[in-house]
């Protein structure tokens, strides 16, 4: 079947699924393969729970009228995912980068959302099958969709730049996160770079950081480029008047409070400011769209417990942003400070410096209460409590007593899980 005529199936039956279990009537189920599992086995179940129509690529599992056989599932979810997108009229921001991206892609459909009809992928679906899923999303009304785009290896960002066909793009920041995919930070700084050779080479709009010096010379003189910064007159200037706890900026003389925490969330408000400015949304909408963005989910949430403040940032972690919070908490006002670090994933051959660099800038930084968390972190050298596993930890957690009314400050990588600490306090 080719492409266009299943699109048309599509656009009868507009919900895609691929998982079985959370299935719903009249869905398009893709049956996807993995390493583990084998969607096509699921067809007939599909097909009972349901489904309007099933896509396998095994002819074994066309057992009934409303299975369509295809070459490769996953190839022709890319392929109707792509052909949608030029279908639809939305205009696409594709966003990429080492930290943020999640947050400030909810923080742009904060602020783009209270102008126009906007979509933006939901949770973290930014892989090969995310960001089909996401762009399958848009609607006939939507006006702009942004999508988020992951990668831990080189070509990756060039095969779902491919697939999404941005409109406009944007780079966090280029950090030390899935080291080992990558091969080295010169290997993420080319790899997250393919986005912008996209955008130049379609001739299309680059937002930027343009105090970011990696940005500035990939983008060079390129001209259909946006930037802000936070002196520079030659492009949008916004400024950080504080991070302590919350931050908050001066842009057109206007004042955002936001409920971030963190100066590393700062540029992440830019980007959404400036896209704001960019496709004219009011500034009073701008600092409404800030201002009434919480964040969830683990990322950088202010909590209380028990007596406890609790800043949690345990969606996820890398060298780049550990040390980025680690340097932010060590600004907060407080008086007892209680640092939980957790293992750091993905880095490869450069695990055993990084963990041991982590631990390092948390006693330069004067840290004394900190425990680390994890098999990485157990082996560093230094003189804080370490425990090889979570168990051990809430072992600890449940004989010891923290110091009363103290702010902890808990990160790590997803696996770690460390939001459980809560469990214990």
């Amino acid at each position: 079947m080719k492409i266009a005529e299943l699109h048309k199936i599509f656009l009868q039956y507009p919900n895609v699924s691929t998982d079985t279990r959370k299935i719903k009537e009249n869905d398009i189920f893709f049956a996807l393969k993995g390493a583990n599992f084998n969607g096509n086995k699921y067809a007939l179940k599909a097909i009972e729970k349901g489904a309007a129509y099933v896509i396998v690529d095994e002819k074994e599992f066309a057992i009934h009228d409303r299975t369509i056989v295809v070459n490769d599932v996953l190839t022709t979810l890319q392929n109707l995912a792509n052909y949608h997108r030029h279908y639809c009229k939305a205009k696409v921001i594709s966003l990429t980068g080492s930290n943020g991206k999640t947050t400030t892609k909810e923080l742009i459909h904060s602020v783009l959302a209270t102008t126009y009809k906007t979509i933006a992928t939901k949770g973290n679906l930014n892989n090969h099958i995310g960001v089909p899923l996401s762009l399958l999303t848009i609607k006939k009304d939507t006006e702009i969709a942004i999508i988020e785009m992951g990668a831990n290896h080189q070509k990756e960002i060039a095969f779902l730049s491919n697939i999404a066909a941005p409109d406009f793009g944007y780079i966090t920041n280029f950090g030390k996160a899935h080291l080992e995919g990558f091969g080295g930070v010169e290997g993420v700084i080319k790899g997250k770079s393919e986005l912008y050779d996209y955008l130049t080479a379609n001739n299309k709009v680059i937002f930027m950081n343009a105090d970011d010096p990696i940005q500035k010379e990939k983008v060079g003189h390129y001209i259909k480029k946006f930037g802000y910064s936070t002196s520079n007159p030659q492009f949008y200037v916004i400024t950080m008047t504080t991070a302590d706890p919350f931050v908050k900026i001066e842009v057109e003389d206007t004042s955002i409070k936001t409920k971030l925490i963190g100066s590393y969330n700062f540029t992440n408000c830019c980007a959404a400011i400036l896209m704001g400015k960019y496709f004219n949304v009011p500034m009073k909408l701008i600092k409404e769209g800030l201002e009434t963005y919480l964040p969830g989910n683990n990322r950088s949430q202010v909590l209380e417990k028990n007596g406890f403040k609790i800043i949690l940032d345990a969606y996820n972690a890398n060298p780049t942003s550990m040390t980025a919070a680690l340097e932010n908490f060590a600004n907060l006002n407080a008086t007892t400070k209680l640092l939980f670090l957790g293992d750091m994933f993905e880095l490869g051959d450069t695990a055993c410096v990084e963990h041991q660099a982590i631990a390092e800038l948390a006693k330069a930084l004067g840290f004394e209460n900190t425990y680390l968390i994890g098999e990485n972190f157990f082996e560093v050298n230094s003189d804080f409590q370490k425990f090889k596993t979570f168990d051990a930890l809430a072992h600890y957690l449940n004989e010891n007593q923290l110091e009363e009314n103290a702010t902890l400050f808990i990160k790590g990588s997803r696996g770690m899980a460390l939001e459980r600490i809560l469990e214990y306090l």
